[in-house]
């Protein structure tokens, strides 16, 4: 059956022209190939699809996972999907992350300040925005069961060794751009890690058939 596409900001379909695939290897494809398989599972039992994804201080790859993965399933057209993240601790979601989705096209307004301020993240004019702020992963904004936990950095892997409620544990962890910060690389590197996200969760929702 043919796909329809959601449609996205223009500028962020620019970006999605520039993902390539190839630059996966063939041990990454193997480590994405279980979050395949669990949105492949869902969508062939026509059931929702809850990913959670999960890093330290929920402030930049599980925010950069879950915006990214979002927009993947919108852009494949693969529908009932819900995507959160979380940390181990709450602390605030990092500018040089939402400066970063902004240079890729995403529209995002602060709508609640203060020390761990609240975004909305826009890809597309008619898409419901995506709510960006630093919790827990076992918040009450997040699903508390029936879902499948993403690992992102090798330290929540560590740190969490149960996560109640999830369906499914996943680790697919990345480098963390906070290395960079406060450097001449800070945004080159963000940037990478955005794009080496985008790559990865573009190809785990490429692989799904709808049926």
């Amino acid at each position: 059956m043919e796909r329809t596409k959601t449609i996205l900001f223009p500028e962020i379909e620019k970006v999605i022209g520039t993902l390539d695939f190839e630059t996966i290897t063939a041990e990454r494809k193997i480590v994405l190939q279980p979050l395949i398989d669990f949105i492949q599972d869902k969508v062939t039992n026509k059931q929702e699809i809850r990913l959670n994804l999960i890093c330290t201080h929920n402030s930049r790859r599980s925010h950069l996972s879950q915006v990214w993965a979002q927009t993947a399933a919108a852009h494949f057209n693969i529908k009932n999907v819900f995507c959160y993240s979380g940390g181990t601790e709450a602390t605030a979601l990092f500018p040089m992350v939402v400066k970063t989705l902004e240079q890729s096209g995403f529209k995002i307004k602060t709508i609640a300040a203060g020390n761990n301020p609240i975004y909305t993240i826009k890809y597309g004019e008619n898409q419901h925005p995506i709510i960006g702020f630093s919790k827990t992963y076992d918040n009450d904004f997040n699903p508390q069961s029936e879902f499948a936990a993403i690992l992102t950095c090798s330290q929540a892997d560590g740190g969490c060794p149960f996560i109640a409620g999830a369906e499914k544990r996943i680790s697919i962890t990345f480098e963390d751009p906070k290395a960079f910060d406060n450097t001449p690389q800070q945004a080159e590197k963000y940037q990478e890690r955005s794009l080496q996200i985008a790559t990865e969760m573009f190809y785990v929702f490429s692989q799904i058939k709808s049926y």
